[in-house]
């Protein structure tokens, strides 16, 4: 019995994400953003960690988002579960924001947005027009013409704009 006790004190007090500290100003929150991040820098691209502020309105509240990964023209955020708030706040920015190229990278984008809905991750971004990439679906951690876009010198001279 004191160990069921134990487990739920442990459950209670346990942090909410995963934490993965990379360096002294880097700390990831999920094991997807850290496979994500070790794979841009294995293939030597430049990014920012979590180094955009997005202001954006709830009806009566101001709120920011912080992207996961953030390039001069795109912005990746990584989902293993992708919540009803979730996808209400990504709607909400893109509607704010339509300038923005926002694009999700799923552990798993057949995953069903409820018990009972038939409608999948990549439903929902297909339904709101969002690219995304599915991890398990491709074995790939990144899509490689993502990767290629972002390295195109043209492409990669542009400015993100935040309107």
């Amino acid at each position: 019995m004191g160990t069921k006790l134990n487990q739920k004190v442990q459950m209670k007090y346990r942090q909410k994400f995963k934490r993965v500290k990379i360096s002294e100003n880097v700390v990831l929150k999920s094991g997807l953003e850290e496979v994500v991040y070790n794979h841009l820098v294995d293939n030597k691209i430049s990014f920012t960690y979590e180094g955009l502020k997005i202001t954006y309105f709830q009806p009566e509240q101001k709120r920011t988002y912080t992207p996961d990964f953030v390039f001069p023209q795109v912005l990746i955020e990584t989902k293993g579960a992708f919540n009803s708030a979730d996808r209400k706040k990504m709607k909400l920015i893109k509607k704010q924001n339509p300038k923005l190229d926002i694009r999700f990278i799923f552990s798993n984008s057949k995953t069903k947005i409820g018990k009972k809905s038939k409608t999948t991750y990549g439903d929902w971004c297909n339904l709101f027009d969002f690219k995304f990439h599915c991890i398990q679906t491709t074995k790939q951690t990144f899509p490689k013409e993502w990767l290629k876009e972002i390295k195109d010198k043209k492409w990669h001279d542009k400015k993100l704009r935040i309107l």
